[in-house]
Parts: structure tokens; C-alpha cells; sequence
């Protein structure tokens, strides 16, 4: 079997359509299925199970497409060894973020990086933190920026920048005469919510234990981003929590709403780079790191020193 034919059984895997499949892979369904069909009786055992309406795959497929992830992974380190001996900063970087941070972070980043190495363009996509660790694994993505804890095999992780959380709150809520808001407070109004799934939800969440319970959860709304959310709060429906990136500048632009800080402790997220051990740019990620040091992100707080850069 080929390289070729381990990428169809992975997209088909990840599919379970032979169409979908096919599509991506940019060749025809006949085509797929042929080769699919091929390994199979190479292997002398089914990978999928086919019928009308799905394709299901076996025990067996599911690990055999693991290994063969594994594989493919490994011979694209070929060419990035070899690109990164001539020079690691030249060619795209393919940079994951989350959604929390992009949308911050990318407007300052993208012109620092620039700068930097205007030969390293960045491929971004934005997605979950589960998402982006799997593309991560699979080498779709060379890097990715989430917010910790994040642990998984074969990954490390360097930690940038921590950042408060801050309440957004119409300007005419009571709590904007306030200088400070105490956490606890959250469950005494309508709090808005990212949806189930996002990581950011879960900080707010911990920050908050009482709004855990049924009868804050009822009270609460949620939005599909911290964009939809804010512009929500400046409707007067309810209050937030944001990241200082999301809020710290806002009430200058905005006299429908306030930003007010926590109580000490605030509560914050530490924001950190991810990339496989065995990626060979690690000029490339050096530069990321220093673009988003220099972003100076309002009210965040690097973490560590900036690297030595020679991008000469």
C-alpha cells in the first residue's frame, strides 16, 4: 500500500461517507473506493462496513488508521526536516487557534509576524481546543494556541501569557459604580454564557461555583461567541466574563457598556503554544512566540522570556 491509499482510509475514516471522502481527497468516488477496496484485500481483513445510508468502521479499521495517522505524520517530517535545514522561515506556518483568542490576538499577531518573517505566511483555522489537538496530531496544523491545562502524548507545550478575566456589564447596571466585582456575585444575575463545549464556558464556570447550580443555570443565556455575547450585554440583557484581551478597550469605543475588574484574586488563563515533539521549525515557532509577546495584548502577562531571534 501507499502513502495515497493510507491518506483515503484516514479521510474515510474521518468521513464515513465514500463522497465526502473522496472530495476531500480531490479524486473521484471510484477511485477511493477502488483503493479502499485494494488494502482491504492486502490486509486479507474489512476496514469498513459498508451500507445504503453509512459506513461504519471495524475495531480493527479504527486502529489501523491510527497507526496509519501515525504514519503519515512521520513522512511529512521529511519534507519539513528538509525545508527546515534551508530555512525555517520560509514557507506557511499553519497556525490553530481557539476562538476566545483569534479574534484578540490575530489582528495584532499577524503584521508582528509580518515583520518578522515576511517569507512565513500563516494558514490559520479556528476550532475547539479538542479539534486543534487532533488536527495538531494528524500534522494538519504545525502549531496551535490554546489555553492551559492541555496535556497529550507526543505534544509540548510553552506557556506566553496570562490574562485576567474581566465582568462586562451594561453601563447602566448597578455594579458599574462599582470599582471591583466579586465573583460570587455572578449568580445574582443574568449571566451570559458561551455554549457547551468551549473551555472558556468552563473557566467562567469555576470562577463562578454557584452559577453550577440548577437554578443559576436557568438564569443564564448563552452566545455562539464572545463578539455575539458582547454586543448582548450592550442591549442590557445581562452581564459576562470576558478576557482583558476581549474587554480592556472596549468601554472607550462603547458608552453602551462597562468593564469592571474582579476582586482580588482575578481569576485568569494562562495561554500557551502546542506543537509535536518531533516538529523541526523551531525557529518558526520562536517567532510566534516573540510576535505575541510583542501584540501586547491589553491587560495580559507574558510568561517566560522572549527567545533570541537571527532573522537575518
Amino acid at each position: 500500500m501507499t502513502l495515497t491509499d493510507l491518506r483515503y482510509l484516514v479521510a474515510l475514516a474521518h468521513e464515513r461517507h465514500f463522497g465526502r471522502a473522496a472530495e476531500k481527497c480531490h479524486v473521484s468516488q471510484p477511485t477511493l473506493s477502488v483503493a479502499i477496496k485494494k488494502v482491504e484485500e492486502e490486509l486479507g481483513i474489512q476496514l469498513f462496513e459498508r451500507s445504503a445510508s453509512e459506513v461504519k468502521i471495524t475495531e480493527t479499521g479504527r486502529r489501523i488508521v491510527a497507526q496509519a495517522e501515525k504514519v503519515m505524520v512521520e513522512a511529512s517530517q521529511i519534507h519539513e526536516i528538509a525545508a527546515a535545514g534551508k530555512d525555517p522561515l520560509a514557507g506557511p506556518l499553519r497556525v490553530g487557534v481557539i476562538y476566545t483568542i483569534g479574534p484578540y490576538l490575530l489582528p495584532r499577531l499577524i503584521p508582528r509576524v509580518h515583520q518578522l518573517a515576511p517569507r512565513m505566511p500563516l494558514i490559520i483555522q479556528e476550532n475547539y481546543t479538542t479539534r486543534l489537538a487532533e488536527a495538531l496530531k494528524r500534522g494538519e496544523l504545525d502549531v496551535i494556541i490554546i489555553s492551559l491545562p492541555f496535556e497529550e502524548a507526543g505534544i509540548v507545550t510553552q506557556s506566553v501569557y496570562d490574562e485576567p478575566f474581566r465582568v462586562l456589564l451594561p453601563s447602566s447596571h448597578p455594579w458599574a459604580a462599582h470599582r471591583t466585582i466579586d465573583a460570587e456575585h455572578l449568580a445574582d444575575d443574568q449571566l451570559l454564557l458561551l455554549g457547551s463545549g468551549n473551555c472558556f464556558r468552563d473557566q467562567v464556570l469555576e470562577v463562578c461555583p454557584q452559577c453550577r447550580n440548577v437554578g443559576g443555570l436557568q438564569r443564564t443565556l448563552e452566545g455562539s461567541s464572545l463578539e455575539t455575547i458582547r454586543y448582548m450585554v450592550a442591549t442590557g440583557l445581562g452581564v459576562t466574563v470576558v478576557p482583558s484581551s476581549a474587554a480592556d478597550e472596549l468601554d472607550a469605543h462603547n458608552p453602551l457598556v462597562a468593564v469592571r475588574p474582579f476582586t482580588q484574586p482575578e481569576p485568569s488563563r494562562r495561554v500557551a503554544l502546542a506543537w509535536r515533539v518531533t516538529y523541526p521549525r523551531s525557529g518558526a515557532i520562536d517567532i510566534l512566540r516573540t510576535a505575541i509577546f510583542e501584540s501586547s495584548l491589553p491587560g495580559v502577562r507574558p510568561v517566560g522570556r522572549l527567545p533570541s531571534l537571527d532573522v537575518a
